[in-house]
């Protein structure tokens, strides 16, 4: 890791709106159909996001420059439920995209730390931030006593893929999008685990 990298739980509040924007600059690909206007999608994060649920990446000055979320059986770095998603959408547009973007949820298991997505700012890749997040979603794991990290990579993102096998992944499964695959833009997902 550069040592101009500090990994710390989660993320100053200063930078909410940095790992909003991070998170959706990441993941608006995925989830832009669902979550569109944009607007309203960056206000419905800023609203859920949790940053008891993440390790973040600072830079020497303090910012926000990548983020690795969890999820446990008591929270996820992007948590929220339908009381959330209709505040931001509204009645109709918040609960069809609720059960949207539930086929997207992944179920927690015992031993088990679900890694819930990892983002890097562009001006920090190439530096070894996601490198470093995964071995501290890694070192998470094991000061809670779990014994492998989980993850699911797309299709769409073979860059992803490869950072996740040069730290030690393996892939387990592959799931098929089926019929929301135009919904989503990716066909596939796979598992992959590393023992910790």
């Amino acid at each position: 890791m550069a040592p101009s990298i500090r990994i710390a739980p989660g993320f100053p509040e200063t930078e909410r709106l940095t790992a909003v924007r991070l998170f959706w600059q990441a993941f608006s690909g995925k989830l832009g159909t669902v979550m569109a206007p944009e607007a309203k999608a960056l206000e419905f994060l800023e609203r859920v996001m949790d940053p008891g649920f993440a390790l973040g990446a600072l830079n020497r000055e303090g910012q926000l420059i990548g983020l690795a979320g969890f999820k446990t059986a008591e929270g996820a770095l992007v948590g929220g439920g339908l009381k959330d998603m209709t505040s931001v959408y509204g009645l109709i547009g918040g609960t069809w995209r609720g059960l949207l973007l539930d086929v997207l949820e992944r179920e927690t298991e015992p031993d088990c730390l679900l890694m819930d997505g990892i983002f890097v700012a562009k001006q920090a890749r190439g530096q070894g931030v996601g490198s470093a997040l995964l071995e501290a979603i890694c070192n998470e794991a094991r000061q809670r006593g779990l014994s492998r990290v989980r993850l699911d990579v797309i299709d769409s993102n073979p860059r992803a893929r490869a950072l996740y096998e040069r730290a030690g992944f393996a892939a387990i499964s592959e799931e098929k999008t089926e019929i929301f695959e135009f919904l989503f833009g990716f066909a596939s997902s796979t598992r992959m685990e590393r023992a910790v």
